[in-house]
């Protein structure tokens, strides 16, 4: 029997199936086991490349994997996807991950540290939150506005609904005054989640050395500067800048062919915690430099000049990740471009 050199796992809740293979890519085993078996079977085989698709439990299998004296290697679902052949199972699967990894330009994804799990846990529990406290809100808006009263959008005018909700003249019925004051309630204590899990996440950013680095570029807060520090993988993995802004979705989408350059929008198909925070960040400093007075930056007010506000901000935030992978690779705060150039 040739010697396996690289396991392809295809992950569940209790059934594993491994591909083993030599380094030819022939095929030296097939096997569906348990869990416990899994565990096992790792532990007390040679060390080999072992490969996963970077789903839930793979990082923690990664780490579990490299404790044994395995190389782990994880790839994004969608690059395993055209090797499968034909139907899908799960040793199509696990056969599809062994091919996949052998590719010499497949790109991984970094295992992440249990550290960096347990802050992703904080913002997607703070994402969800958000979204909950929104649909309160507007679910608050439309019953009131079934009986006339129309109130704005956001989360500012809460105060105002209340007051339509506590007053006694509004005409509302008393059932739905009730059911309103139990939906205020509701983003009552969606709120006090919130500020709870947002004040351990900037606990965190000020915890950490990196972020306090980040945050000494505008637009970047403790939320964004952590979320780098959580999301991102080592900025030497990237070449350049530029590089790092493609891999969180900040560049336009490409149909080039024929030698002609076609750019659309932007793809938007990165990183989106990262991307998100950017743009959001990066909006800011777009209204902070719209106000008359403020200390403006040369290249935005050009690109202000010449572009809509949102547009800009897309720029500026594809400009603010490529700062970010300069002032990390080069162990670096940001340098005011205004400054620099005085």
């Amino acid at each position: 029997m040739e010697e396996v050199s690289i396991i392809g796992v295809d992950l569940a809740k209790n059934v594993f199936q491994l591909h083993g293979a030599a380094a030819d890519g022939v095929v030296v085993f097939r096997k569906k086991l348990s869990r416990l078996q899994f565990a096992r079977f790792m532990t007390d085989h040679p060390a080999c490349d072992v490969a996963m698709e970077a789903c839930p439990s793979a990082h923690h299998w990664a780490r579990e994997l490299s404790a044994y004296g395995h190389s782990v290697r994880l790839i994004a679902p969608h690059y395993v996807k055209p090797f499968i052949k034909r139907q899908k199972n799960d040793a199509a699967d696990a056969e599809a991950i062994v091919e996949a990894a052998m590719r010499p330009t497949m790109r991984f994804v970094e295992p992440k540290t249990e550290a960096q799990q347990a802050r992703a846990v904080a913002f997607r529990a703070r994402e969800q939150i958000v979204k909950q406290r929104t649909e309160a809100i507007n679910a608050l808006r439309a019953h009131l506005y079934e009986f006339g009263h129309v109130a704005p959008e956001g989360v500012g005018y809460i105060p105002r609904l209340a007051k339509v909700v506590e007053d006694p003249g509004s005409g509302l019925p008393d059932l739905a005054r009730d059911i309103c004051r139990m939906v205020l309630e509701q983003i009552e204590l969606l709120t006090s989640r919130l500020t709870a899990v947002s004040a351990k996440l900037a606990a965190a950013s000020r915890a950490a050395a990196m972020p306090r680095q980040l945050q000494t570029m505008p637009g970047v807060g403790p939320i964004t500067a952590l979320a780098v520090e959580t999301f991102a993988p080592p900025m030497d993995q990237f070449r350049r800048g530029r590089d790092f802004a493609a891999w969180l979705g900040l560049v336009p989408r490409q149909h080039s062919s024929g030698g002609k350059q076609r750019l659309g929008k932007t793809s938007k198909m990165g990183q989106r915690d990262i991307r998100r925070l950017l743009v959001t960040g990066a909006m800011a400093v777009v209204r902070w430099a719209l106000r008359r007075g403020a200390p403006q930056n040369p290249w935005l007010e050009r690109m202000l000049e010449r572009k809509p506000p949102m547009v800009a901000a897309f720029a500026l935030a594809n400009k603010m990740a490529r700062g970010i992978w300069a002032m990390l690779t080069r162990g670096e705060d940001y340098r005011d471009p205004v400054m620099a150039t005085a």
